[in-house]
């Protein structure tokens, strides 16, 4: 076909290419099959006459396609008006290909806008704004429900953090969103919800967010790591009695370099990585005091960084080496943060809580699809489990229940 497409001088691609006649005739084809089907017999049959139902000629119909833009088609019809077509339905006008590509543009952050012009300039295809809208519109729905999905029992770790959006209701404010991630005792990382913030980080707040999480079959958590989020520590110990409240060692030393000029940086280091990786707290907090008599009188700041933060650092000192490295170096909601901003920094702001929600939640749909990172993440985690089962026995649930 290619061949001869080329000799006649006809275009593989383009408005009359052979690509959107092979779409056309697959799609037809297939609609034909469909109505043989339905009622029984060969086209041109004899033994249909007396069927009671027969073909009834074609009605014409244009659908937005992926690869060809828009393909007007011959869709089959019956006497009897009782043909349901499913390759290409009842009032659909996009195939679903189109849908997914949609979904995705717009979780990479791009507005409906640009995502018209998208298709107007790649595929020739008129996409509405509106017609955009309604296609990301579909995915609520299933966002709802993602959000309400029954979750793990246990967690080897849960990771929270926020990022800030912009939202416009009735003027463009900072708004947090929060994101939890789940690993769970096979050592696969899962995204356990999105919850939008008014603004504060309060017990309340927290509160509700663990309160959802249990009441979704989370009843233990060995660690929940976060960035020194006010008030979370009391809301932990009264949801999960049990668990460790790890201040995130990533955070503690990206705001400790944030607090220096450049040129002190390697100095700094040097002093700093003895703190996060000495043998017990006591050997930790003598690290702490050479930083302090170092720098104390340059960078003050960071020492009480250190000093706010130290009752929430020392847990992991006393665990493992395979724990302390997974929850030091580890975090698992970098990366997800990165993926969030990257969609954020291109859209500006979002018309509402619900546009955000739904871009952040679409971002999380479209990771990872191959499963190769995912694969990845849980090799690096067995050593660490394996310490958490011993550290952990008399909360590790056995075998056969998990």
């Amino acid at each position: 076909m290619v061949r001869l497409a080329k000799e006649q001088g006809l275009s593989l691609t383009g408005p009359e290419g052979l690509l959107k006649q092979f779409t056309k005739t697959v799609l037809e084809t297939a609609l034909n099959e469909e109505m043989t089907e339905h009622l029984g017999y060969e086209k041109r049959d004899p033994a249909g006459a007396g069927s009671g139902n027969v073909r009834n000629g074609t009605r014409p119909k244009t659908v937005l396609t992926e690869a060809s833009g828009h393909v007007g088609i011959d869709v089959p019809r019956d006497r009897a008006g009782t043909f349901e077509p499913q390759i290409v339905k009842k009032r659909q006008r996009r195939l679903n290909g189109v849908d997914e590509i949609v979904l995705s543009l717009y979780a990479r952050g791009l507005t409906t806008g640009e995502i018209s012009s998208h298709f107007a300039e790649i595929y020739g295809a008129s996409v509405s704004k509106e017609t955009i809208s309604r296609i990301t519109d579909k995915v609520i729905e299933e966002m709802n429900d993602w959000a309400v999905r029954p979750l793990e029992a246990v967690y080897a770790a849960v990771f929270i953090d926020a990022i800030v959006v912009k939202v416009r209701d009735g003027q463009v404010a900072n708004r947090p969103v929060y994101a939890a991630i789940g690993v769970t005792l096979e050592g696969e990382k899962d995204v356990l919800g999105l919850w939008a913030g008014s603004g504060g980080e309060g017990a309340k707040f927290w509160m509700s967010v663990l309160t959802d999480l249990r009441n979704r079959g989370v009843r233990d958590v060995f660690f929940v790591v976060c960035d020194g989020l006010k008030g979370l520590p009391e809301v932990v110990a009264n949801v999960w009695p049990h668990t460790i409240v790890q201040t995130c060692i990533i955070h503690l030393i990206r705001n400790t370099f944030r607090l220096a000029s450049k040129r002190d940086w390697p100095a700094l280091q040097r002093q700093v990585k003895p703190i996060y990786t000495a043998v017990n707290a006591t050997a930790a907090r003598q690290a702490l005091e050479r930083l302090a008599d170092t720098w104390g009188t340059r960078y003050p700041a960071i020492v009480r960084l250190w000093d706010n933060a130290w009752e929430e650092f020392i847990p992991f000192l006393d665990y493992d080496l395979e724990i302390r490295r997974v929850l030091c170096s580890t975090n698992a909601i970098e990366s997800l943060n990165a993926r969030y901003r990257r969609a954020i920094k291109a859209r500006g702001h979002f018309p509402s809580e619900q546009a955000a929600l739904k871009c952040l939640y679409l971002v999380t749909r479209s990771l990872d699809p191959t499963g190769q990172g995912r694969a990845r993440w849980a090799v690096r985690w067995k050593p660490a489990l394996n310490a958490f089962s011993i550290t952990f026995g008399d909360r590790f649930p056995a075998a056969e229940t998990y």
